[in-house]
């Protein structure tokens, strides 16, 4: 009997905790800690949308769920890729001024 080559590695990247500030994450045999106030799109996300990261190659992760694709460098040195968001804040509400009743 002769056994198929081996696969891809499933677990060359995991989420292994979930904290209100971020989460870390075990690359290999290096844990990183992905903050939430630099990273917005993973705040309100579920935790099994969180869970769900991939490494499509060396370097890079995605989290398909949420579609979003970040690089090592980016998570280890934040300071090079300043956060620019192309979502547009809601306008606030129209309001009329009333003149005060006497």
């Amino acid at each position: 009997m002769k056994s198929t080559g081996l696969g891809r590695c499933s677990s060359a990247v995991e989420v292994t905790n979930i904290s209100k500030h971020g989460f870390w994450i075990l690359i290999r045999d290096r844990e990183m800690f992905v903050p939430f106030e630099q990273f917005p799109w993973f705040k309100d996300a579920s935790v099994g949308a969180i869970l769900n990261v991939v490494m499509p190659h060396a370097g890079h992760l995605y989290w398909p769920d949420l579609d979003v694709d970040l690089s090592l460098e980016s998570i280890e040195y934040p300071e090079r890729f300043p956060l620019v968001s192309k979502v547009r804040s809601k306008p606030a509400p129209y309001r009329t001024c009333r003149p005060k009743r006497t």
